[in-house]
């Protein structure tokens, strides 16, 4: 009897006991596993962190043009574009603007101009948020030919970040080079303080002005005809194109295509400026969120914030054929400037002026077409004027009896009337 007492106390104990070891074990698991998996989570998500960062680095150092096939990176360290004048290296990295001078203007050697060159100030043309433009003479080795210029200042005091950005600026048209229907760089001065950039004059001035002196009852006025006709109208588009091809070839695109950032010489030459906007997608790879364009020349995915690209600029090309066909006329003049995105989303344009040949608005039309991807390409649009202006009317002078007044103009068109002030306060 006592044996059998013994022998259940001893099973008992050892039940109890092994009960005491799983218990155990199952709180070391409860406590143990957790702790790992929050271990390996906690690891993942570091993980997934620095590949973020990494990325996000990467592509602020590697900047591309929104809306288009990437150019070359220019917020970079340094950044190397090959122009009129060859290959240019300007550093970045510099930490005060005497030593950042010293770098680009050895990297800008063959541009540099000297400052007694420039022998006389002719008049000031603009006093904008930069600095002051001047037009002016430069002195070209032949006392009896000196060269009318542009001159554009540089605000001072300026910063580290001023001077950069102007000095980018002039590396932006060495890296563009020449082009007969963009404006040209002729020089800069980048030695010191104040700073210079020397373009090319086109005294005849902006496109707008020209337009709305065509509604004049005059032929001619300082050597220039101001007599415009349908053909000439594709002749003056074609060269647009010409310059919107180019910048294509690029990678970049205009931004802002209107008649006021055209400039005209007296044989009808067209030139391409305001490209402040190609800078800033070349140089920061988006468009400044501080750079306001009139409303009524963006295409609907520019209203609507969608990426940019050549394509915008063909719908604006069709707002200038309606610029120059109605001697200057403001877009849309029935449609408030902020009305306008969803006049556009109704799928209305524009009607035809009556001064327009179907020929011309089927043109315009198809630059207005709501899809950027059923539009023309610049070249395609080209060999369009190009068979247009054979067949086009080269006798018939456009007539506009009305003369503009500006203020009423700034307010239909949705613009500035400082930007009016005069042409080159675009350049």
């Amino acid at each position: 009897m006592g044996e059998k007492r013994g022998m259940a106390r001893m099973l008992l104990e050892c039940s109890l006991s092994d009960k005491l070891c799983v218990v155990q074990e199952q709180q070391y698991e409860v406590i143990i596993v957790p702790t790992l998996l929050v271990g390996l989570f906690l690891i993942l998500l570091a993980v997934i962190l620095w590949l973020f960062i990494r990325e996000q680095r990467s592509q602020q150092q590697r900047p591309g043009i929104r809306g288009s096939a990437a150019g070359p990176p220019s917020r970079s360290p340094s950044w190397e574009a090959t122009g009129r004048g060859g290959k240019v290296l300007v550093p970045l990295k510099e930490t005060s603007v005497e030593s950042f001078l010293r770098a680009s203007t050895s990297a800008l050697s063959k541009l540099q101009v000297p400052r007694e060159q420039f022998s006389e100030v002719l008049e000031q043309i603009y006093n904008g948020s930069y600095g002051i433009i001047y037009r002016a003479k430069m002195c070209t080795g032949d006392p009896a030919k000196p060269k009318n210029i542009v001159l554009k200042t540089l605000k001072e005091p300026a910063g580290l970040h001023e001077v950069q950005d102007f000095v980018g600026r002039i590396q932006f048209y060495q890296y563009l080079g020449k082009h007969k229907n963009l404006v040209q760089l002729e020089g800069c001065c980048t030695d010191r303080l104040p700073l210079y950039m020397v373009l090319e004059d086109v005294a005849q001035g902006d496109l707008l002005s020209f337009l709305w002196t065509c509604r004049r009852d005059v032929m001619t006025m300082d050597g220039l005809l101001y007599d415009l006709t349908e053909k000439q109208v594709y002749h003056i588009g074609k060269q647009v194109l010409l310059g919107l091809e180019f910048l294509q070839d690029k990678h970049l695109f205009h931004g802002d295509v209107a008649a006021r950032n055209i400039l005209i010489q007296s044989d009808l030459t067209a030139k391409l400026c305001g490209l402040g906007l190609a800078y800033e997608v070349h140089a920061l790879g988006a468009i400044s969120s501080a750079r306001t364009i009139p409303l009524k020349w963006l295409a609907p995915e520019r209203l609507l914030l969608r990426p940019a690209g050549i394509r915008g600029d063909i719908w604006s090309f069709g707002i200038l054929l309606y610029e120059m066909v109605t001697l200057g006329a403001p877009p849309y003049p029935e449609v408030p400037p902020t009305s306008i995105l969803q006049y556009l989303q109704r799928r209305k344009i524009m009607k035809r002026p009556s001064s327009c040949t179907h020929t011309m608005y089927n043109i315009m039309k198809s630059c207005w077409r709501w899809s950027e991807d059923n539009r023309p390409s610049p070249r395609e649009l080209r060999f369009r004027l190009e068979g247009a202006a054979r067949t086009a009317d080269d006798k018939t002078v456009l007539q506009v009896p009305e003369l503009v007044v500006p203020e009423l103009y700034a307010s239909v068109a949705g613009i500035s009337i400082e930007s009016l002030s005069y042409s080159y306060s675009i350049l």
